[in-house]
């Protein structure tokens, strides 16, 4: 006998999870005792929106073996529950795997507007893919174990379980249920040879990576096959690190970046491509300009959503695939019998693009005084190949889509529906499973301050994080906005900042330093990086890099 809450810890080692990230509430107290003497550790966070961030970056990041593993984190009722929404919401928009606990109060107490109770269906219900509650102590380990199947299949997506606190002290004689399996579809023949047929007729065809899901060499594998079709390669916003940036074949067909901060040739030739292969992607409102670019290409989808949720536009084959099958499977195809007639001139124009898009100058504008371009190409030169990059929300993360390369998969978290706050808690959530390379988290001033609190936790575990926190004192996307359509009319968007530097180097005690820089030119910031890369050894950095108020991305 033991009781639900203990059951449901069992249950969540018997997946392979190693972590939860939590808030801890007096509501779920018997999961926090099964985890006393549990193989998985618990991450104390500051704030429930952190918590569920750090959960949703392991959730994209923490893949092993080509397998979904949600990450997962525990809140309590109300309140708690509130600040998580922001990384269910993200999670859901995202495609990514969640699990997300939620404490509740007694089943006695229920409907009589109990101490923080509210409606964890009405909530919810619109924005997860599934919502369950624990009513039979004897169903928490299936409950469990069919939560982490739904996030993990399909689309991935957050799964919410709310657990009355009186239900989880229960006993019950039930065991651990087995590890659900995860289906991976696996592309027919019948599907490639019709695949195979388009891109022979095609004349602009182009390949759109994107999503979660990707492993091992699939990117590698993508490049090599579109090298050989004559396809240049494109990456939807914020799935970058699908494929390697650098190498003979991405020399060849990687067409760089999508979406916000994309260089305007990108936009162009999507807009020009005759045939649109989205793996792992849709044609979705970012990507396609707003549902403006792209909409009436012959389509082709590899994803392994039937519900085609997200995307716009025209739709000529649909094949039920993970990215993972489906690199492998575009193996069968033979990449020079689809060129058709096709040279390379298409797949060569937009690498090249790429190449002078993502090059960054070496000498500063001298009125600049910090300027953006020539620090983060300082930035890309410094960090190691492996690096995870985190990244908030806001103009101030555009200078780090350009620069900053990728050359393994699984290394980038941002927002993809915008939501602001979310680099600092991914950043942590990356050293934690991979304590070996750098994490760096790119953010602005105001989203930094929406989840800053979770330095606290990446300095409490001695985390090899870099927090560079781009200032210009205000909301600068909004303003860019607001003079697009009020001109001369900026309101409600400035900002007073601390300083930075010194708010970091606060958190320091004697067995933890932490470093903390206050930059405003290219020479501050060459000594500064430096300094902060070595102190990386033993936790957490921050850069705080103040720049013009007027400065904007260019040729964004």
């Amino acid at each position: 006998m033991q009781s639900a809450g203990h059951l449901m810890v069992q249950t969540l080692e018997a997946h392979g999870v190693e972590r939860v990230y939590t808030v801890p509430g007096e509501s779920f107290l018997d999961i926090l005792d099964g985890l006393h003497d549990s193989s998985i550790s618990t991450v104390v966070c500051r704030q429930e929106g952190g918590a569920g961030f750090m959960a949703l970056a392991e959730g994209r990041l923490g893949n092993a073996d080509g397998a979904v593993l949600p990450g997962v984190a525990m809140v309590t009722r109300g309140p708690g529950a509130a600040n998580a929404m922001i990384a269910v919401h993200t999670a859901y928009q995202d495609a990514t795997a969640l699990v997300l606990f939620v404490g509740l109060v007694p089943i006695r107490d229920r409907s009589r507007e109990s101490f923080q109770e509210f409606s964890i269906h009405s909530w919810f219900g619109s924005t997860a893919k599934r919502v369950l509650t624990l009513e039979d102590a004897d169903q928490a380990g299936t409950l469990v174990a069919e939560a982490m199947q739904v996030a993990a299949s399909g689309r991935p997506g957050p799964v919410v379980i709310g657990v009355p606190e009186d239900v989880l002290r229960e006993s019950t004689s039930a065991e651990a249920p087995e590890v659900r399996p995860i289906a991976a579809p696996i592309p027919a023949e019948t599907e490639l040879d019709a695949l195979a047929e388009r891109l022979r007729a095609a004349s602009k065809p182009m390949i759109v990576v994107g999503g979660d899901g990707w492993h091992g060499d699939d990117g590698a594998r993508v490049l090599a096959f579109a090298a050989r079709a004559g396809v240049p390669v494109l990456a939807d916003f914020r799935s970058y690190d699908a494929v390697p940036h650098h190498g003979e074949d991405a020399q060849r067909a990687w067409g760089g970046m999508l979406g916000y901060g994309r260089g305007a040739s990108m936009a162009v030739a999507l807009d020009e491509a005759d045939l649109l292969i989205c793996i792992g992607a849709t044609r979705s409102d970012v990507m396609s300009e707003g549902y403006t670019a792209s909409m009436d290409a012959e389509t082709v989808v590899a994803l392994p959503d039937p519900s085609l949720l997200q995307h716009a536009g025209r739709l000529d084959q649909l094949i039920l695939a993970t990215p993972h099958t489906f690199a492998q499977a575009l193996e069968r195809l033979d990449g020079a019998d689809v060129r058709g007639s096709r040279d390379d001139t298409w797949m060569l124009g937009r690498a090249d693009a790429q190449r002078r898009f993502s090059t960054a100058p070496t000498e500063a504008d001298p009125e600049a005084g910090l300027d953006l371009d020539v620090a983060f190409g300082e930035l890309e030169r410094a960090l190691p190949a492996d690096r995870a990059v985190t990244y908030g929300a806001g103009n101030a993360t555009i200078w780090g889509h350009r620069y900053l390369s990728h050359e393994t998969s699984a290394s980038l978290v941002g927002a993809r529906n915008g939501a602001m706050g979310l680099a600092v808690p991914a950043a942590i959530a990356a050293a934690f499973l991979r304590p070996d390379r750098p994490a760096v988290a790119v953010c602005g001033d105001g989203d930094f301050l929406m989840n800053g609190q979770e330095v606290a936790t990446a300095m409490a575990n001695h985390l090899p994080v870099l927090f560079l926190v781009v200032d210009n004192s205000r909301y600068g996307t909004i303003v860019q906005h607001q003079e697009r359509e009020y001109p001369g009319r900026v309101s409600g968007t400035d900002l007073q900042n601390p300083d930075f530097g010194a708010w970091m180097r606060a958190y320091e005690t004697d067995s933890a330093p932490a470093f903390g820089a206050r930059v405003t030119s290219n020479e501050e910031f060459s000594a500064a990086l430096g300094d902060a890369l070595a102190a990386l050894e033993h936790g957490p950095a921050l850069l705080h890099l103040v720049i013009d108020r007027n400065t904007m991305p260019k040729n964004a």
